[in-house]
């Protein structure tokens, strides 16, 4: 038998994370936007700096949106940015509501 070698755990405060409030707000606008038809997959990348949520249209493509929460950013121009497909930020705030703003528009239908 081989050898079981534990994976070194991660130090405190080492990694950005979601709190279970903030993700609960993006995966709700998510399955609006799976059930709307305009995504169908999604990834989170916890790292040092910064946590990723991004939602694709196909699993094969760029993100068509990444909600980004930086804290070193919380005391500038705000911890959550909202990047577009090709890199460029849509929207950044101190809250994740008005950041969320223009993917919720889409979602918004005329009535007659």
């Amino acid at each position: 038998m081989g050898t079981v070698t534990p994976l070194p755990l991660p130090s405190r405060g080492s990694q950005i994370g979601f709190e279970r409030a903030e993700l609960t707000r993006i995966l709700d606008l998510y399955g609006r936007m799976v059930s709307a038809g305009h995504w169908r997959d999604y990834a989170i990348e916890l790292g040092r700096d910064a946590a990723v949520f991004a939602a694709f249209r196909r699993a094969a493509e760029r993100p068509e949106f990444r909600i980004e929460k930086r804290p070193a950013l919380r005391a500038r121009q705000g911890m959550w940015a909202l990047v577009g497909e090709h890199g460029a930020v849509v929207k950044r705030g101190h809250e994740l509501g008005p950041v969320l703003a223009p993917v919720e528009r889409r979602l918004m239908k005329l009535v007659e």
